[in-house]
């Protein structure tokens, strides 16, 4: 299918063209037609499938049409809430994309920033706000956030908002919509409490699922180093210096490892920058449009990254602590390979990582291929036998002489 065939406005089919996209994705040939039907969705998709197109360009188009109103004078009418700072400003200049030809204002408001620049943006007006849940609650309260027009509320990456513990955040925003919406879900993978939270929040929905033969990590060839734990930044840089080329993120679990290994790559010589939950939102962006724009080609993260940053060309994920939740896991790999590109992911897992890799394979029923021949390979350790320490000869500890030749007392 072309876009083309979608019913979509002149306006928006003629950004496409110019960004070069031609053909809809599965979930966007899906969601499309069902958004502009004003229904309420479920979508449970995995990253990099194109779900940001599948509802901005929908939202675009519906509010587009709708007679303009004055500057100064706009109002909130669509929200799209979103679990991490990255991924907000990520929708913030999709939207932006999209709607070039059309005079809709949108603005994405997060933590880690000055409330007053964001404020100023929405004390003039804008038709689309992205928002993080914490950022979006404090503003509302000052009174920056007026949703009375609202029409479309998005709740994005609803699994990872769970994860993070913004459920009641989540409800609490719901609540301050009109009753009368049009409400879109998505999220990675489907819980039984995002399904909860659908069935309180939507109305007779549509769901959409994309089964797994359109997974990304399809695209992905794995490979899988067992190495000890204290091996794993040499072995990092071995493979950087000997098999991976291009593009690079590297996953560490901790704010301290993702540091540790920045300095020790910098050490050697290669153009680093890293985005983790300690560092100001000045500085996980500037870190992201570093990497962006090339000007490094390695970033280290830690999960809170996994799912925000969009980049089309990742050549290659290195996950250098293995996560112990399968689904961040393919949220991990699926950086690259995106939108049908090959992509290639290497995993070190020490001894106390292989029941992480055991919970991989089952999840993505598929294994996982093992690498051995390198400097930093794990070692299994070999069984001594116990040496016999009892005499053949004696059954006891005592001789029966010395046993005769002790004096009792009594």
């Amino acid at each position: 299918m072309q876009f083309s065939e979608l019913p979509l406005s002149k306006s928006i089919l003629k950004v496409l063209t110019e960004e070069r996209y031609h053909r809809p994705t599965l979930v966007q040939e899906k969601v499309i037609p069902l958004v502009l039907e004003n229904k309420d969705v479920i979508v449970a998709a995995q990253t990099g499938t194109g779900k940001t197109a599948a509802f901005a360009l929908p939202i675009i188009q519906q509010l587009a049409k709708e007679p303009d109103s004055e500057k100064g004078e706009k109002k909130i009418k669509a929200l799209i809430v979103s679990p991490t700072r990255e991924l907000a400003i990520q929708i913030e200049e999709n939207f932006k994309t999209y709607s070039k030809y059309t005079n809709l204002r949108t603005t994405a408001v997060y933590g880690g920033m000055s409330t007053k620049p964001q404020k100023d943006v929405l004390t003039k007006g804008v038709d689309i706000l992205i928002a993080t849940p914490g950022r979006f609650i404090d503003l509302h309260k000052q009174g920056s956030i007026d949703l009375h027009l609202l029409k479309t509320f998005v709740l994005d990456e609803a699994d990872l908002m769970l994860d993070m513990g913004f459920i009641q955040d989540v409800r609490k925003i719901e609540e301050l919509c009109p009753r009368k919406k049009q409400t879109l879900l998505f999220s990675a993978t489907m819980p039984e409490k995002v399904n909860d939270l659908a069935k309180s929040m939507l109305r007779n929905p549509e769901k959409v699922n994309i089964i797994p033969t359109e997974k990304t990590e399809n695209n992905i060839g794995q490979l899988l180093y067992y190495t000890p734990k204290k091996n794993k930044v040499d072995l990092c840089l071995h493979l950087l210096r000997n098999t991976i080329n291009g593009r690079i993120i590297i996953f560490r679990r901790t704010k301290f490892g993702v540091d540790k290994l920045e300095k020790t790559l910098q050490k050697n010589g290669y153009k680093v920058t890293s985005v983790h939950g300690d560092k100001t939102q000045v500085l996980r962006n500037e870190a992201i449009d570093l990497f962006k724009n090339n000007k490094v080609n390695i970033l280290i993260a830690t999960d809170v990254a996994a799912r925000g940053i969009d980049i089309s060309k990742v050549d290659a994920v290195i996950n250098v602590d293995l996560p112990n939740v399968p689904e961040t896991y393919v949220h991990r790999i699926g950086r690259t390979g995106r939108a049908g590109k090959s992509g290639i992911a290497f995993s070190l897992c020490s001894a106390d990582e292989t029941s992480y890799i055991k919970a991989i394979q089952e999840y993505t029923k598929r294994p996982i291929k093992v690498i051995e021949d390198h400097p930093f390979a794990l070692v299994k350790p070999k069984k001594k036998k116990q040496p016999n320490t009892i005499s053949k000869h004696k059954k006891g500890r005592k001789s029966e002489a010395s046993k005769k030749k002790k004096k009792r007392w009594y």
